[in-house]
């Protein structure tokens, strides 16, 4: 299940959303965990306290579904958003990969 949550001014001016995403896990005894992506907030509103408003509702969001885990990634090179998912309690607890498919079918060819 796919859930976006968006914070707007009421007047549908977006001033920041995410992704969070429900996945059924066969790890932690079949519990699900909720997967935290694409955060965003307007640049002339960041520092406002949105960024942690968003992140707290999909917290919450979360142990209310009842996940038993919560996880995102961070890119490597902004270690200021690390910083600010270590002052929400998140740990960097694992590095991750990936692969991007489209430039692997080109490679291929």
């Amino acid at each position: 299940m796919l859930t976006s949550i968006v914070i707007d001014e009421g007047d549908g001016t977006v001033l920041g959303c995410l992704q969070l995403t429900y996945i059924p896990g066969l790890g932690r005894h079949g519990q699900e965990r909720a997967l935290i992506e694409a955060v965003r907030v307007r640049a002339d509103r960041r520092g406002a306290g949105l960024g942690r408003e968003l992140l707290v509702a999909a917290i919450d969001r979360a142990r209310g579904r009842g996940c038993t885990l919560v996880q995102l990634t961070g890119n490597k090179r902004r270690e200021e958003a690390h910083r600010f998912y270590g002052s929400l309690g998140f740990d960097r607890s694992h590095d991750g990969f990936k692969l991007t498919l489209q430039a692997e079918r080109l490679a291929r060819t």
